[in-house]
């Protein structure tokens, strides 16, 4: 099936570079990226090991926050050019939503191969213990 972006790796791999470059907003820092998406991807593997890494770092920061924090305005430049502003509150719903249509968008891809992709719905992941 045809995708913006190559394979259903290399949009995993979108998801892991946006989730990536908003941390280093969060955190004021600089990072290296100069697309929303790198040239080639990490094998799967390596992939999805970085994907937890990250999952947990957003999981943690989020716990610390307090309401005034998440209040907080973030200024931040964005790949493609210009300035952005976000609080800390808009930007993990942004990070959740930007992953959670990517993710589908890959399930959709999954089931046209005929293959059965793993539950993605909010309900069955807190049923099913968040693992």
């Amino acid at each position: 099936r045809q995708t913006r972006f190559g394979s259903m790796v290399n949009t995993l791999n979108h998801v892991y570079v946006v989730d990536d470059i908003f941390r280093a907003h969060l955190l004021g820092q600089t990072h290296s990226y100069t697309a929303r998406n790198t040239d080639t991807h990490p094998p799967v593997t390596v992939l999805w090991a970085k994907v937890q890494k990250m999952d947990d770092w957003y999981v943690a920061y989020t716990e610390s926050l307090t309401d005034a924090a998440l209040a907080e305005g973030v200024a931040f430049e964005f790949v493609g050019g210009g300035d952005g502003a976000m609080t800390r509150n808009e930007i993990l719903q942004h990070i959740v939503n930007h992953g959670n249509y990517h993710r589908g968008f890959v399930g959709d891809m999954l089931y046209q191969a005929n293959v059965t992709p793993p539950a993605t719905d909010l309900p069955v992941f807190l049923r099913d213990g968040k693992a």
